[in-house]
């Protein structure tokens, strides 16, 4: 018989304790965890954000716009990583909906700036609620100081990967890849 330290046990007991398999466990492993916890928050913030014309794109396009102001649709479809097209039918989707409005940008006539509406303010207050809600369900094991450790820790190895390997639009990699459409 072994021993167990009553720290292990109690995490034994919890369902916590790493299990081994070859000798290592697989839970050790980065890989591993980060996809766990992805997928979770993934399932768990589609059905947060039910009903939401785009589910988590239309989120990004309501919480970017509402922070940081009115934007080109071409500038906002970079910065969240959209293509241009999925762009524009996601922001019918989402006018259609009385959330955004598109507004010609006095800058330059053949642009315009996506412009959240009095209604999306309201409705993204909510979906706000719903996805702190998320992340305390999946992040719940942790108390309040190391969420927010992690979630800043998170975000500076965020920063650095997309640094490094910088989020693109996949129809302009896939053409640099191809450039003779071949």
């Amino acid at each position: 018989m072994s021993s167990t330290s009553p720290e292990v046990a109690a995490r034994t007991a919890r369902g916590l304790e790493p299990s081994t398999a070859s000798g290592a466990p697989v839970e050790a492993d980065l890989g591993w965890a980060l996809g766990v916890v992805f997928r979770r928050y993934v399932k768990a913030s589609a059905e947060a954000l039910d009903g939401l014309p785009g589910g988590p794109r239309g989120y990004q396009v309501l919480a970017t716009t509402s922070a940081e102001g009115p934007k080109r649709q071409l500038d906002l479809a970079a910065q969240l990583g959209v293509d241009r097209t999925v762009m524009t039918y996601l922001l019918d989707d989402l006018e259609q909906a009385d959330l955004v409005q598109r507004r010609p940008d006095p800058a330059d006539r053949r642009a315009r700036l996506i412009v959240p509406t009095e209604k999306a303010t309201e409705v993204l207050c909510d979906y706000e609620r719903r996805l702190r809600a998320t992340e305390e369900e999946v992040l719940g094991i942790l108390d309040e100081s190391e969420r927010e450790s992690f979630r800043l820790l998170l975000q500076r190895v965020a920063l650095k990967a997309n640094a490094v390997d910088p989020l693109h639009n996949a129809c302009e990699l896939a053409e640099a890849e191809n450039p003779t459409g071949r």
